[in-house]
């Protein structure tokens, strides 16, 4: 195994442990008689981080090479399905912690921030789309970046211009953006750090009720005009930082395989999803605190 992956996992394996003791509220429940895991949610969390980076989107190759090659780190490991089992459950707990080591990153305070949605891919026959679990939940959209249709989620990011998400949501197809932009937005104490903060969207972040709910919050919305209307202030930023989410994008589904998840079930989706938004976090948290030059790069980790 390559050291700088061996140094993230430790690294990463220590605060998540510290931060799980410190709040055991955060972790499912287990009955107070019975058999205790060989292998500890920390541990389970840093596996799949390590999942994620390496590029393994079948759990039983991933298993087989873990057992082959992480021994040293992990010296138990369960089956294929006690690790689907397991990880299913601590998808709440890995949406925490990814929040929680995104404030401990210096990049968090940024005053300037980009947001979009991409598309999450569930099935693509119609057959598949019919008999699928996700029925109900997932639904057909329309990607105008890739000028595609899905069928399948959206997953909606807030991030800094380095790349660190800060928020997340994952929805069906056809979810109002700017809802649960909003939504984002409020489970985030932005007003703690700073007085005033910048947005970066797209056009379909539009509205008048809409900008002013964002104005209240201390928000500037920088997007391009929509058709008909004048031009809007700081337009001339807007064509290179607007790269800057479709690169973070690009990230997810190049480096770390979104649109493989392989999820069937909702709670399958929820946690896979999680688990590669955790893996850019873990990165680009363990960069920053190496003084790693460059925040975002996974390349140190990825074999």
């Amino acid at each position: 195994m390559d050291a700088d992956l061996d140094t993230l996992a430790t690294a990463l394996y220590v605060r998540v442990d510290d931060l799980l003791k410190s709040e055991p509220g955060r972790v499912p429940p287990r009955p107070r008689v019975g058999i205790m895991p060989k292998l500890s949610d920390a541990e389970l969390v840093t596996l799949s981080v390590l999942q994620a980076l390496l590029g393994f989107t079948s759990e039983a190759r991933w298993l087989r090479f873990a057992r082959m090659h992480l021994r040293h780190l992990v010296p138990y490991l369960p089956q294929q399905p006690g690790y689907n089992k397991r990880l299913r459950k601590l998808a709440d707990t890995i949406g925490w912690l990814i929040a929680v080591l995104g404030r401990e990153t210096s990049l968090f305070t940024d005053d300037v921030w980009v947001a979009d949605s991409t598309p999450v891919e569930c099935a693509r026959s119609r057959e598949a789309a019919r008999r699928s679990d996700l029925v109900g939940f997932a639904e057909y959209g329309y990607c105008a970046s890739h000028s595609r249709y899905f069928w399948g989620l959206r997953l909606h990011l807030v991030c800094t211009l380095h790349g660190l998400p800060v928020g997340a949501a994952l929805t069906g197809a056809k979810a109002d953006e700017r809802h649960t932009l909003l939504s984002i937005l409020g489970d985030l104490d932005f007003g703690a750090h700073r007085a005033t903060q910048t947005l970066i969207a797209d056009k379909n972040y539009y509205g008048r009720e809409f900008e002013k709910t964002l104005a209240q919050a201390g928000i500037e919305l920088l997007r391009p005009a929509r058709k008909g209307e004048p031009n809007r202030t700081g337009a001339r930023f807007l064509k290179p930082l607007r790269q800057v989410i479709e690169s973070i994008n690009d990230t997810l589904k190049g480096q770390l395989d979104l649109e493989q998840h392989g999820g069937r079930t909702l709670a399958g989706v929820v946690v896979r999803v999680w688990q590669r938004v955790l893996a850019l976090t873990a990165a680009i948290w363990h960069n920053d605190t190496i003084g790693a030059p460059i925040q975002r790069s996974l390349t140190a980790y990825d074999h």
